[in-house]
């Protein structure tokens, strides 16, 4: 019997379930919403809003709660870097992304990414003090409640897996909904593109 052992496995062990959780609630926080399978949607979604409640008391021991949660407070990593050798067209789409993600999640000029000449991160905002300052006064009047679960009825390339969007409530515009499909996804929609085209090709012939 699994009594006091409710929630989803992941089919990982339990230190392997708790890094995959941090490393979704960090990413969650930089980005104010992420797309992952509905699971693991599900899973992150009360280990998140109990951080961000803790985060709303704004004190010592509530800082010190959340650092433990969301292991050491490692740096924010800029999420929209452009590489030197991207394309005009690349870096404008950056760019109007970091606009939008920006309005949602403001970052101080003090706070400001900082790469040097071989785009290896020296300066960044740290996790825990981006959740204290930027992310938790957003919700000081909601008693709960931070995050959503927007299904968008695909399915993973490899496994099949479904997947979902969740984030933050207020951040229904964000780049993530937005950007571009991915390279795997384009290709697959080349092939049934494809495969359409070569099935009615053979259609018209047989008639």
């Amino acid at each position: 019997m699994r009594h006091r052992r409710g929630g989803y496995k992941l089919g990982r062990t339990t230190a392997h379930r708790a890094a995959t959780l941090r490393n979704l609630a960090i990413s969650l926080l930089q980005h104010g919403q992420i797309t992952t399978t509905i699971p693991k949607a599900k899973t992150l979604q009360p280990f998140v809003e109990k951080i961000i409640t803790d985060a709303k008391e704004g004190t010592v021991a509530a800082r010190r709660r959340v650092a433990s949660k969301l292991g050491r407070d490692q740096m924010a990593f800029d999420w929209l870097y452009v590489h030197p050798t991207a394309t005009d067209a690349e870096k404008e789409a950056v760019t109007k992304l970091r606009d939008r993600a920006e309005k949602f999640f403001p970052v101080p000029a003090s706070d400001k990414v900082v790469r040097n000449r071989y785009g290896e991160l020296t300066k960044s905002p740290k996790i825990v003090k981006h959740l204290f300052e930027n992310v938790a006064p957003r919700f000081k009047d909601r008693t709960g409640g931070y995050t959503r679960i927007v299904k968008l009825g695909k399915a993973r390339i490899g496994d099949g897996g479904e997947i979902c969007v969740i984030q933050f409530v207020g951040a229904e515009d964000g780049p993530e909904i937005g950007g571009n499909p991915s390279t795997r996804r384009r290709q697959a929609d080349k092939r049934v593109a494809f495969a359409a085209k070569v099935r009615k090709a053979k259609a018209e012939a047989a008639a």
